[in-house]
């Protein structure tokens, strides 16, 4: 799942009142993460579902009663179109951004459900290497909601597959941040194992990073799986799918 694909505003609100350095930033979306999980995709056959809108419309990561659903602030970043959005803004947005992606998410899921096949959740995110000042040394964190047991796995097999690797442990983020909302709804409360990840942006902004990350990833992923539940590997057809605002 990747909640900030895209740095899209649609023209209804055209840019919201800020510049185009601002809305290529970090602030707007997740570089690099669509990217890792489309190759990640066809390395599992496995199916992504990501937003297509940018988070300073709507943050597809958030629940429905975060302050920060509809940013007013990002970083240093005033945004004077979110700065007092109407109930009716408010709620079009909901409608067109927030709420097709869930869907699509279940959709997904309750197939996986219905066919039989076992399902781990993988929520990607990348991260600035910088924020308010301060450097962030972790080329990827590692964030669990409130079943910590897949993403411990998954560190393990990271340590092991590269030991230098300076993981994250609830880094840059944790749950006590408010953002595992679709880890929490679409992960624990289906009972599955889940994870999310993010990534340092600079490690994944070309191809050849892409491919490292989206390889490494594949072999952790799965030997994490393995060692939580060993057995023979059951896969599903590869299926990609993405939200669109629902009201055009």
């Amino acid at each position: 799942m990747v909640d900030h694909a895209s740095n899209r505003i649609p023209p209804r609100w055209g840019d919201l009142g800020l510049p185009p350095s601002e809305r290529v930033r970090h602030i707007a979306w997740d570089p690099g993460a669509l990217a890792v999980s489309l190759r990640l995709s066809a390395l599992l056959d496995a199916p992504v579902v990501h937003a297509t809108v940018s988070r300073l419309v709507i943050d597809c990561n958030r629940d429905l009663d975060a302050p920060d659903l509809i940013p007013a602030i990002s970083e240093h970043t005033h945004v004077p179109g979110n700065a007092a959005p109407t109930d009716e803004d408010r709620q079009w947005r909901i409608a067109s951004a927030h709420t097709p992606f869930h869907s699509a998410i279940d959709r997904v899921l309750d197939a996986r459900a219905a066919a039989g096949l076992p399902t781990i959740l993988v929520c990607m995110h990348s991260f600035t290497p910088t924020y308010k000042g301060k450097a962030r040394p972790w080329p990827i964190g590692l964030i669990h909601a409130r079943d910590a047991r897949y993403t411990a796995a998954l560190r393990d097999a990271l340590a092991a597959d590269t030991p230098d690797l300076n993981i994250g442990w609830n880094e840059p983020y944790s749950a006590l941040n408010g953002v595992t909302y679709t880890l929490e709804h679409h992960g624990d409360g289906r009972g599955l194992d889940a994870t999310m990840i993010e990534i340092r942006h600079d490690e994944i902004l070309e191809p050849n990073g892409v491919a490292l990350w989206a390889a490494r990833l594949a072999r952790c992923l799965e030997a994490a799986r393995v060692a939580l539940a060993p057995g023979p590997v059951v896969t599903g057809a590869t299926t990609h799918q993405h939200q669109g605002e629902g009201n055009g």
